[in-house]
């Protein structure tokens, strides 16, 4: 029975580690896809914050509501979006003012993490795929040694380094997909705690 099933699943080994490399070769062009996507994005929302966080003080203290309404209109950043989001609820209080720039924050967290989770999936996981196309690799060289003894270490070698190929691939996905990760990551943690600064300083203008 135990034999059975052994041979049942070395029926695997027998497709080989190139379908393994091809599933990596696509990882790898969603992991791309997803990078220059999320580059393209940040771009568009990049913001000089300390020059914006004081123009935005200088004009609470002087009470300028509507150039700072017309400074916020006119950038698409999360921050700039964010305190017109407050100022749009002014009539309405400061509890509404607070509420409505929370509510705001969360949804636009969803658009700054988009697609973060599949290059997090990637860098963690794509050595484990590299390293299972390489054992498969082995598996099959050992089976081809079996089956051609006369063939000698010289055909181990040769099935070795070709499955070996599988855990470089799997690490060349890896790597950028993890830095991108890490550094987009960043950039989020960075934005929601300019986008809370600026909140902060509304809310405190109006509480006064």
């Amino acid at each position: 029975m135990g034999v059975d099933l052994v041979n049942k699943l070395l029926v695997i080994t027998s497709l080989g580690s190139v379908w393994v490399l091809w599933l990596l070769i696509f990882l790898s062009v969603v992991s791309l896809g997803v990078i220059c996507e999320r580059l393209i994005f940040y771009s568009r929302i990049r913001l000089d914050f300390p020059t914006f966080s004081q123009t935005v003080a200088q004009k609470l203290i002087d009470d300028d509501i509507k150039g700072l309404e017309a400074l916020c209109q006119s950038s698409p950043a999360i921050e700039t979006q964010t305190l017109l989001r407050g100022l749009q609820y002014k009539e309405k209080g400061v509890a509404a003012m607070e509420q409505g720039m929370i509510g705001f924050l969360n949804g636009e967290k969803q658009k700054l993490d988009h697609g973060l989770v599949i290059l997090g999936t990637l860098g963690s996981n794509a050595p484990f795929i590299g390293l299972f196309g390489t054992v498969i690799g082995i598996i099959q060289a050992f089976t081809d040694l079996a089956s051609h003894p006369a063939g000698g270490p010289s055909v181990v070698m040769a099935g070795i380094s070709e499955a070996l190929i599988a855990t470089a691939v799997g690490l060349i996905v890896a790597i950028p997909a993890i830095i991108s990760y890490n550094l987009f990551m960043r950039v989020v943690k960075r934005k929601i705690s300019n986008s809370e600064a600026v909140k902060s300083l509304l809310i405190a203008h109006y509480s006064l």
